[in-house]
C-alpha cells in the first residue's frame, strides 16, 4: 500500500491526473474521471496505478518470454524520452513517423531496412570509393532518411508481440493495424479516447512530458526486470547442463576404468589357460613311438 501510494505521490507531482476539456471528452472514460475542475476532467489516479500496474506485469511477462514491444510515440513531446526509453531496454520503437503497413505489410517494410543497412555498409567498407563525391551525397541522405523513419525497427525481423501507445487517438494507424494482427496493445488514455480500443489501457495524461516520462519509465523498469530474469534463467540453465555434462564424463571415466581393470586381470590368467593347453595339443608320436606301433617285426616288405 505505501509503495502505491508513493507512486500515486509521484503520478500526482508529474501531472497525470489532468485530463482535457470537458467538452472533448469521450463518455467512455467516465470510470476513470474524478471530478471536473474549472471545465477541466480530473482523471482517477486509484484507476491510474491499477492500470499502469496490470499493464507493467503484462509486459514483464512477454519480456521475460523473449518476445519484442514495440513503442509507438510520433508526437513532438513525446520522442525523445520513447526513443531513449526503448533503446535502454533494447526494443523496438517509432518516433518519427508511422508508416502505413508498417505491421500489415512488414515484408515490404523489412526490404527497405535492409536496403538501408545495405547502403550504410556500402558507405564504410569502401565499396563506393570510386563514385562521385554527388553520389555518395545522394546515398548518404537517402540513409539517413531512412534511418530516421525506420532506425528503430531495424534490428526486429518480424512483427513485435505489443505495441505501447502513448496516445492512441494519435496513432490510431498503429493501433488498427495491429487489431488485424491480434497484437497486444497497451496505451496511454486521455479523456478524450476510447480505453475500450486498446486492451491495457493506462488512464493518464498524454500531453504532458512529464507524465509521458513517468509512466514510460515505470513500464521499462518492468521490461528489464522481465529481461534480468530471463537471463538469469538461461544462466541456470547452462550451468544445470554443464554440471549434468561433468556428471556423465565423471561416469564415462569410471566405466572404462572398470573396462581396464577387468580387461587387466582377465588377460594374464587366458594366456596361462591358453599357454597350458598349447602344448597338450602339439603333442605328437614320435618316430620311436610310430615304430613300436608297427609291430616288433616290422620292417617294409
Amino acid at each position: 500500500m505505501e509503495n502505491n501510494t508513493s507512486l500515486q505521490q509521484q503520478l500526482l507531482e508529474a501531472g497525470v491526473h489532468f485530463g482535457h476539456l470537458k467538452k472533448k471528452w469521450n463518455p467512455k472514460m467516465l470510470p476513470y474521471i474524478f471530478a471536473e475542475k474549472k471545465g477541466i476532467h480530473i482523471i482517477d489516479l486509484n484507476k491510474t496505478v491499477e492500470g499502469l500496474e496490470e499493464a507493467a506485469a503484462a509486459m514483464k511477462s512477454i519480456a521475460k518470454s523473449g518476445k519484442k514491444i514495440m513503442f509507438v510515440a510520433t508526437k513532438k513531446q513525446a520522442k525523445e524520452i520513447v526513443t531513449e526509453a526503448a533503446r535502454r531496454v533494447n526494443m523496438p520503437f517509432v518516433t518519427e513517423r508511422w508508416l502505413g503497413g508498417m505491421l500489415t505489410n512488414f515484408n515490404t517494410v523489412r526490404k527497405s531496412v535492409k536496403k538501408m543497412q545495405a547502403i550504410e555498409k556500402m558507405l564504410n567498407d569502401g565499396t563506393l570509393d570510386s563514385i562521385t563525391k554527388k553520389e555518395r551525397l545522394t546515398l548518404t541522405r537517402d540513409r539517413d532518411k531512412m534511418e530516421k523513419v525506420l532506425g528503430g525497427i531495424a534490428a526486429i525481423s518480424r512483427v513485435p508481440a505489443a505495441l505501447f501507445l502513448v496516445d492512441i487517438g494519435h496513432e490510431h494507424i498503429a493501433l488498427s493495424e495491429a487489431k488485424r494482427l491480434n497484437i497486444t496493445t497497451f496505451g496511454m488514455v486521455d479523456t478524450n479516447c476510447d480505453p475500450n480500443k486498446v486492451e491495457f489501457s493506462i488512464p493518464s495524461n498524454d500531453d504532458a512530458t512529464k507524465s509521458i516520462a513517468i509512466i514510460t519509465n515505470y513500464i521499462v523498469a518492468a521490461i528489464a526486470e522481465g529481461l534480468a530474469e530471463r537471463q538469469a534463467e538461461k544462466e541456470e540453465e547452462t550451468e544445470e547442463v554443464e554440471e549434468s555434462n561433468t556428471r556423465d564424463i565423471k561416469f564415462d571415466d569410471g566405466a572404462e576404468d572398470g573396462k581396464e581393470r577387468r580387461r587387466g586381470s582377465g588377460g594374464p590368467a587366458g594366456g596361462k589357460g591358453r599357454g597350458a593347453a598349447g602344448p597338450q595339443k602339439r603333442r605328437v608320436a614320435g618316430p620311436g613311438q610310430g615304430g613300436g606301433s608297427r609291430g616288433p617285426g616290422g620292417g617294409r616288405r
